[in-house]
């Protein structure tokens, strides 16, 4: 963030502040939901496990990732494959 801030001029606060208006979310929260939705896709269309996209993510432990993703989502990734499975089978 604060290579950000720096790169438009402007101090992390009041980065931070005006990305929070202008975005929704403060930066960190943003990316946090960028990352889980990025990897909750990736779950849903490949074969990867989850633990094998946790650093691809930035999370340093499966544990961590699978925290994360039950905190946002609602249910832990290997639930969430199963849904998207489901869904695509009722597709079909």
């Amino acid at each position: 963030m604060a290579e950000l801030a720096v790169a438009v001029g402007m101090s992390r606060s009041t980065f931070a502040l005006r990305f929070k208006i202008l975005v929704g979310l403060p930066p960190l929260d943003h990316l946090a939901r960028w990352r889980i939705r990025s990897a909750a896709r990736v779950l849903r269309t490949s074969d990867r496990t989850a633990g094998s996209v946790v650093t691809a993510f930035g999370y340093s432990s499966e544990s961590a990732f699978s925290n994360a993703f039950k905190r946002m989502t609602g249910h832990p990734p290997a639930h969430h494959r199963r849904l998207a499975a489901q869904d695509d089978a009722e597709e079909a």
